[in-house]
């Protein structure tokens, strides 16, 4: 798609979601998106403004030209959009998208139509609406950054039991650590690391994965949310997983495959790239053993933050339409059709 045609699209999709609440009615806003929160300042340390120079292209005498710039595009080019326009939140899209005006835009966009995409994740989305997740173990962060300052969001899907919860509410729980984590600048310099446990994974969790869902997620990780994952380490992979890492693989940009190094059980290579005195006891480290609440206590203490951006009462709207996204080199849905039936047969053989 060229360039015209994917501005095109932009403009559709703002019309799209000024139609189901997403966007402002300038005849019936009463909040200023603006807001007094416009007064940002710096907390990143010398070493992580040189850092963001040389890996962001973020120039600390232009940040807030910069800024602007996003901000009068927005109020432009989608004069509509319900969402912050202060410095701190803008600044999220352009170090993820290492300030290019257009592709931060465009991840903005996506940022919100997310939540018209999938109305079961965003509805109601609140920490202590998800408490049954990481009390089940399925997600925590480890209390310790890796030597990279990125802090490492652990995942273990084995946890998850399909006649427990439906599968939605661990994306719940996910999004929200991503929102809690991305908060801090020195994340959203450093970006973050996975630690996917697979111990304990079978067909029953397996099966509910399709591309559907994969689509969803990846699209989320890698085309609507403002964060940057430098490496997803996986472990205790069964066979299974080459079923269930074939599925998500199509959706998955070239860059973002080659960050996944599986290790197997292999403890060592782990500990090759996350040292063990910031893992837990669970996976050869030092750290004591893996303690889920003090992230679930972390979560609940931003409670109020997150019903007044997740909880409001205007309508998500009808999921039947196409899905807003607006993704690079997204593979075509008869593919993805095909690419299931056989994904699926393959599931069974490697279980």
């Amino acid at each position: 798609m060229g360039a015209n045609g994917k501005r095109i699209k932009l403009m559709e999709e703002e019309q799209c979601l000024t139609n189901n609440g997403l966007f402002r009615d300038p005849a019936m806003e009463s909040h200023d998106f603006s807001s007094s929160r416009n007064n940002y300042t710096c907390t990143l340390t010398p070493e992580l403004i040189a850092k963001a120079r040389e890996e962001l292209q973020e120039k600390p005498e232009w940040r807030l030209r910069d800024v602007q710039a996003l901000r009068d595009m927005i109020l432009k080019e989608h004069p509509h959009l319900r969402t912050r326009i202060d410095d701190s939140f803008l600044l999220r899209f352009l170090r993820a998208r290492k300030f290019d005006y257009d592709r931060s835009l465009k991840l903005l966009v996506n940022y919100y139509a997310s939540r018209r995409s999938w109305p079961e994740v965003f509805k109601n989305l609140r920490p202590s609406n998800v408490k049954h997740v990481l009390d089940s173990g399925f997600l925590t962060v480890l209390s310790q950054p890796d030597p990279d300052g990125r802090f490492v969001l652990c995942l273990r899907p084995g946890k998850w039991r399909p006649n427990d919860y439906p599968f939605v509410d661990n994306i719940r729980a996910m999004y929200l650590t991503l929102e809690k984590l991305i908060q801090s600048e020195e994340t959203q310099v450093n970006g973050i690391v996975i630690l996917a446990d697979y111990n304990g994974v079978g067909l029953s969790q397996a099966s509910h994965l399709g591309p559907f869902l994969a689509k969803k997620v990846v699209g989320i990780l890698q085309d609507g949310f403002p964060i940057r994952i430098k490496a997803v380490n996986v472990i205790n992979e069964p066979r299974i997983f080459k079923g269930v890492f074939a599925i998500i693989k199509p959706f998955l940009k070239e860059k973002m495959a080659q960050r996944f190094i599986l290790h197997g059980s292999d403890l060592i290579s782990l500990h090759q790239r996350l040292p063990r005195d910031i893992l837990p006891e669970e996976y050869g480290g030092t750290a004591g053993k893996l303690d889920p609440s003090e992230w679930w206590s972390t979560l609940l203490s931003s409670e109020e933050e997150f019903v007044a951006e997740f909880c409001q009462s205007f309508p998500l709207g009808n999921t039947d339409s196409n899905d807003p996204f607006i993704f690079e080199g997204e593979p075509t849905q008869s593919h993805s059709e095909d690419s299931y039936r056989g994904l699926r047969s393959q599931l069974y053989y490697c279980y």
